[in-house]
């Protein structure tokens, strides 16, 4: 799978917020997205997704070469498309169990539905892989749950749903150490074994020294002003943005 963004412009209440945006992710692949706060980083993310609230006022989006620009958000999900939320929502009387098996037949609807009782033994592993208690197979979808548990929780929904290429955003906020290593092995694991591609929007190296980069955007107004390998993370943990932005 490839995902291709070319000169991306999108508006907002008709000012302009992405000012040309070129970007290819494939397979395997991960790049990270860094930049100072309102640099556009959750905005290109929430557009590869359709966003009702921008418009796309020029360039494409292509997945293998066929714009999604007109696609609903779920026939860009069936595509093999992944989105980790910020800050992942609450959703009152959906549980986790419901949710899971309801969107993999979604995704597949010719096939037949998995043994519930398979499916719930291999969700309840998976949880534990992650450090989550089985209580949240049958609890509302983050409900009660801390940012490090939503986040968690992600990583599980990212298992089941098989992403081809996720877009992971600041997925790496709330999580204490400990919690970081367990979503950077799942992120090395869903590459190795599935070779899921990501885009991993983050403010900080820390995710990046355990999830290893093949290339670094860094965004600034709108636009991505520099690229570059793993090291440029590192430049930018020890110098901050404004020596970047400013040449």
């Amino acid at each position: 799978m490839e995902l291709v963004i070319t000169n991306l412009k999108v508006e907002a209440d008709g000012v302009e917020i992405l000012h040309g945006i070129n970007l290819t992710i494939k397979d395997g692949e991960i790049a990270g997205i860094m930049g100072k706060n309102g640099s556009g980083k959750s905005t290109l993310a929430k557009v590869i997704f359709g966003h009702p609230d921008y418009d796309v006022t020029d360039g494409d989006i292509t997945v293998d070469g066929k714009s999604i620009l007109e696609l609903s958000t779920d026939e860009r999900a069936r595509l093999g498309l992944f989105l980790g939320f910020q800050s992942p929502h609450t959703i009152p009387g959906v549980t986790m169990n419901n949710l899971l098996r309801t969107a993999i037949h979604a995704q597949n609807p010719d096939e037949k539905m998995e043994n519930p009782i398979k499916f719930v033994r291999r969700l309840k592993g998976q949880l534990k892989n992650v450090g989550l208690s089985e209580e949240f197979l049958n609890r509302s979808v983050n409900e009660n749950a801390s940012g490090g548990e939503r986040k968690k929780g992600e990583m599980v929904q990212l298992i089941n749903l098989g992403g081809k290429i996720a877009i992971l955003d600041e997925i790496d906020s709330g999580l204490d150490i400990d919690a970081l290593k367990v979503v950077s092995d799942q992120i090395n694991k869903s590459r190795e074994e599935n070779n899921t591609g990501f885009i991993l929007v983050t403010h900080y190296n820390r995710l990046l020294t355990h999830v290893k980069p093949d290339v670094i955007h860094v965004m600034s107004n709108g636009k991505i002003i520099k690229s570059g390998g793993p090291e440029l993370a590192v430049q930018l943990e020890n110098e901050g943005y404004e020596k970047l932005i400013t040449v």
